[in-house]
């Protein structure tokens, strides 16, 4: 409550015998003061003890008298106390409205003394008040910025703190680390249930998308997600509520990826998060390079069991299509086409005549050449599962792009 001294000597004087005069009173004041704040809110009292904050309040505006009549190039102690103070109350939780209230109150109360005191009724030291008035309320603004600037820095610091600490929680879900408790903290910081179904969502956007930070959704019909960007894909936990609907994720991402993605089956709780994402990263993987689809694992488990062996899929390959693979690589393309999208048409020749451009007896004569190559009969269900599981390891190696 103070700033630049009046434009006089003599003004000066009068006003730092005014303010001398108010210092005497301050017991009473702060009393005062502390008594209207717990008036106006009960939660003055809840944030600090009753001593504490008479303690502070006595500080504040002892200053702030002070800084009043104090000469031109002092230092501001006035801001630099308010600045303490906004950063104390955002580690203490009071509301800002609270801390704002309590400087206003504070100054009004101050100025009131000056005015009702017997300084203030002498016609001559009444008119000095007057003209200092600009001042007086110009610093309690600038006193109430600074603390106000100061709890908004803190409060924003501490939401980064918090923020990093749940992450380092969720993070170590997903990594499937298991510690005492760990479940539950971050179901009490994130306010999530610790037992309730969950999954997993592990998308892989290109580069493009990442730099133009795509949105994704947060909330929906009940779902709730939670994303966590890395390195090279993004994962999100997804809350699914009672019904379990993983096809009602599948359309809510549907559009909101350049790449492909993966979903893990429904998890019962937190402490499943780990497993849930390998899950999900292994469906990503039952995707081509050049895919934009997300799918759901519990709908790709025989490709997904293709992937998760590596070296015996090599050999599935290499044993059914060894043949094949030696044609020219315009060839061996069409005749895994044809397979792939009589895959695709439940073995329909007539529809998949009509998806590839050309007659159903060139299908049926294309499909027979597969079987000469491959030594396998598509009418035998066991040689049909061989050809379908390396059709899927040969295009997930990158030998070859499926039709859709």
């Amino acid at each position: 409550m103070g700033g630049r001294r009046p434009r006089t000597g003599h003004d000066w004087k009068l006003l730092a015998e005014s303010c001398g005069a108010l210092l005497e009173r301050l017991p009473e004041l702060v009393d005062q003061h502390l008594r209207q704040l717990a008036e106006y809110s009960p939660v003055y009292a809840q944030v600090l003890p009753q001593d504490q904050q008479w303690r502070e309040a006595e500080t504040a505006m002892r200053i702030g008298i002070e800084t009043i009549s104090a000469p031109r190039a002092s230092p501001r102690r006035d801001l630099e106390h308010a600045e303490q103070a906004g950063r104390r109350r955002a580690l203490q939780g009071l509301p800002l409205e609270l801390l704002v209230h309590a400087y206003r109150a504070a100054g009004y109360l101050v100025w009131d003394a000056l005015m009702e005191g017997p300084v203030g009724r002498e016609p001559e030291r009444l008119a000095v008040l007057m003209r200092s008035a600009t001042m007086v309320w110009s610093a309690v603004d600038a006193q109430t910025v600074a603390a106000s600037e100061a709890y908004r820095t803190t409060e924003r610091e501490l939401r980064r703190r918090t923020d990093e600490q749940l992450q380092a929680l969720l993070d170590a879900l997903l990594e499937g680390q298991e510690a005492p408790g760990l479940a539950a903290r971050a179901a009490a910081g994130l306010d999530l249930p610790e037992q309730a179904p969950y999954a997993v969502v592990v998308l892989r956007p290109e580069r493009r998308d990442l730099r133009e930070a795509v949105p994704r959704p947060v909330q929906s019909g009940g779902l709730r997600f939670i994303w966590r960007m890395r390195a090279d894909c993004e994962v999100g936990v997804v809350a699914l509520g009672a019904d379990r609907d993983l096809d009602r994720v599948v359309r809510l991402l549907h559009g909101r990826c350049s790449g492909p993605g993966g979903i893990s089956p429904v998890v019962a709780g937190l402490g499943e998060l780990g497993r849930a994402r390998r899950l999900a990263e292994l469906a990503l993987r039952t995707c081509t390079p050049d895919s934009t689809e997300v799918v759901r694992l519990d709908q790709r488990m025989p490709t997904a069991l293709v992937v998760s062996q590596p070296e015996l899929a090599g050999r599935l390959v290499a044993d059914v299509f060894g043949a094949l693979l030696e044609l020219e690589p315009a060839d061996r393309a069409v005749l895994l086409e044809t397979l792939d999208v009589w895959l695709l048409c439940e073995g329909s020749a007539g529809r998949a005549a009509g998806r590839l451009y050309c007659h159903r007896n060139t299908v049926f004569n294309r499909l027979r050449r597969l079987e000469q190559l491959t030594s396998r009969s598509l009418a035998r269900p066991r040689d049909l599962i061989e050809m379908t599981l390396a059709l899927d390891a040969y295009r997930l190696s990158g030998g070859g792009t499926a039709v859709g």
